[in-house]
């Protein structure tokens, strides 16, 4: 398994956007439905991270880090609607991994990677209280919806399909 440093990238671009957070440890868990209950919250509070292959045309291919409410699945059609794509699909795992800098289930809704564009849900962002795994298997963040905005500056977009 590859050594990331995103943790650690994370907690400095916090700490430097002077915004409130809280990390919780946890018993290791990447399943968004299992940490929730472990951190004692509805799904719907949680950032589900997914990295998409949204191929534009047949020489175009981006990378987006779509993020939804934990009680929620992508919605791909409303992502290859927003990229006027051909096709969008999820990421192999070696691609997440690289361009997330993170394990899968760590993936944090946040990018490092300029190849990586981030697309929230406005219901991810409208959270006061957000959830989300700290690129850690063991150690989770919870932080405002609002303030996550503010630092992570995603595209917001409807892009989560309806409650499962």
């Amino acid at each position: 398994m590859p050594d990331h440093d995103t943790y650690e990238h994370l907690i400095a671009l916090l700490d430097t956007s002077s915004v409130p957070y809280q990390l919780l440890d946890h018993e290791p868990e990447g399943a968004t439905e299992a940490v929730c209950v472990l951190r004692g919250h509805p799904a719907s509070q949680a950032a589900k991270c997914i990295v998409l292959r949204v191929k534009v045309d047949r020489r175009t291919t981006r990378h987006v880090l779509a993020v939804v409410p934990g009680d929620r699945r992508v919605d791909l059609d409303a992502v290859r609607e927003l990229y006027a794509a051909r096709y969008v699909g999820f990421s192999d795992a070696q691609t997440a991994e690289r361009l997330a800098r993170s394990v899968p289930g760590t993936v944090l809704p946040f990018s490092f990677d300029p190849e990586l564009e981030v697309v929230a849900d406005p219901e991810v962002v409208a959270q006061p209280k957000l959830y989300f795994n700290a690129a850690r298997l063991d150690r989770s963040l919870l932080m405002s919806g609002a303030d996550y905005a503010r630092v992570a500056n995603p595209r917001v977009e409807r892009i989560a399909g309806p409650p499962a």
